[in-house]
């Protein structure tokens, strides 16, 4: 939802202790080369391959790789059961049963959170007048079924409705806008500036008081809750839950603004689901509204237009990034009883997998997150857009695919927003350098038959 990316029990910096109160793609197989590896992650580059990639005015419409689905083995009609043709197969389908996690943890971990959750809620909607309208979604990979591991990490949008205000771009990528109210009163209004643009900072540091409080105030049961320390940018109030009988819980409380009109022209050119999942869904989607959370790039202090970048909002659309991953086939039964079982989902587990165990291994590739991972996933979709493009018994070769797109997202240095495409999520705090080491280090990965899972 935010794309930011998250390390695991590392706050920031010193947490704050609260006490509870009294209260893929390709089916074509892919043929290692027989000379060996490329070499290791780190290998000498070309110093011109490090330079900076210059900022381009207008940004190149981005091709996704091909991929077609001639030389297919050919499978048996049980197409949801798993053929193991290779050690690598077999690697993959290992890995996966590892991530999965087992019931009686999600259940447990879910019902704490949302608990939490409505502690948090009650206390705005009755104690509190300006966030008093406040509405619950949840998001990220937990609610979209792609949580792997541990059920440790959650994130719930607390939004709150606005009408009749004036939405405009921060900048010239499409991804950051000043909120402004026109004529009439609001719920809001005591968050204005003088040109009645809402201050995004002002709000956040209310809305931060307000969780604060009322996990102060309000019985959480017995757990001992921990309000990390601000992170720059962020939109979230982050808290720690421990003493659940499981692992610490990392639990975001994320501001948004719901809009309710239609989409920004930025996304004119994004959103290609058209020939993945039909016209009428992409109608329907975009009748949806969208989401505006507080959070901004670098400092905080660069000024357009009168508006401070620490003012401006981020546009959102987890609600309906979750609504395609849900409901991912090109067919309707695709993943029911009934029809055939793709494995896109799976794909995307060890993905982001392979990603944060890369991560671990070097610090220099921490701004990567598994927004970039997923939005890979997305695009790839739009590109192989048949269902049995995706068969789960060809995990292997769609897997293998899907890297190659992320390893040429990587080498270009472009990784275009899913619906705004003038947006490249490689640009701002990417640099070249970092980029081309995870390009190298994935294929150094998939070369070798992915060591790193063992």
């Amino acid at each position: 939802m935010s794309g930011r990316g998250k390390t695991k029990k590392s706050p920031a910096g010193p947490a704050q202790r609260v006490q509870p109160g009294p209260e893929p793609g390709c089916a074509k197989s892919l043929v290692r080369d027989k000379n060996g590896s490329i070499g290791g992650c780190h290998a000498m580059m070309d110093t011109k391959e490090m330079q900076q990639i210059p900022e381009e005015n207008k940004p190149k419409e981005h091709k996704q790789p091909k991929c077609t689905t001639e030389g297919k083995p050919t499978v048996p009609p049980e197409t949801g059961s798993r053929i193991v043709d290779s050690y690598q197969d077999k690697i993959l389908f290992t890995t996966l049963d590892k991530l999965k996690i087992k019931m009686t943890r999600k259940s447990e971990s879910s019902r704490i959170v949302n608990d939490v959750v409505k502690c948090i809620s009650d206390h705005m909607k009755k104690r509190t007048e300006c966030f008093k309208d406040v509405n619950v979604l949840g998001t990220g990979s937990y609610y979209e079924n792609l949580k792997i591991s541990d059920p440790d990490e959650f994130d719930v949008m607390f939004n709150f409705p606005v009408e009749r205000v004036d939405i405009r771009p921060f900048g010239d990528d499409g991804a950051f806008y000043s909120v402004a109210f026109k004529r009439g009163k609001h719920s809001l209004d005591r968050f204005k500036n003088r040109d009645n643009t809402v201050s995004a900072s002002e709000m956040l540091k209310e809305f931060r008081n307000e969780v604060i409080t009322s996990v102060k105030k309000q019985k959480v049961e017995k757990w001992d809750v921990l309000v990390e320390k601000k992170k720059k940018g962020c939109p979230a109030v982050t808290l720690m839950l421990n003493g659940t009988g499981t692992v610490p819980i990392s639990l975001d409380i994320v501001l948004g603004l719901q809009v309710n009109s239609s989409w920004p022209t930025f996304t004119q050119g994004g959103f290609k689901i058209d020939t993945w999942l039909g016209t009428k869904v992409k109608k329907d989607l975009k009748t949806h509204s969208y989401y505006l959370v507080p959070k901004y790039e670098g400092k905080g202090t660069v000024e357009l237009e009168g508006v401070c970048a620490k003012d401006s909002w981020r546009i959102s659309f987890s609600h309906v990034e979750k609504s395609i991953i849900t409901n991912h086939g090109s067919q309707k039964t695709c993943c029911e009883a009934s029809g055939i079982r793709c494995c896109r989902k799976d794909c995307l587990k060890l993905l982001k997998h392979l990603l944060s165990l890369l991560k671990a291994e070097d610090p220099s590739l921490s701004k990567f997150c598994s927004y970039h991972a997923k939005t890979t996933l997305l695009h790839a979709c739009c590109s192989r857009t048949k269902d049995s493009d995706w068969e789960a018994t060809q995990l292997g070769p769609c897997f293998q695919q899907l890297l190659r797109d992320f390893e040429g997202h990587l080498k270009d240095g472009k990784l275009p927003n899913f619906f705004i495409p003038t947006h490249n999520l490689l640009g701002s705090g990417h640099n070249r350098r970092s980029c081309l080491i995870l390009a190298q280090c994935i294929e150094e990965q998939r070369n070798k038959g992915f060591p790193i899972f063992s």
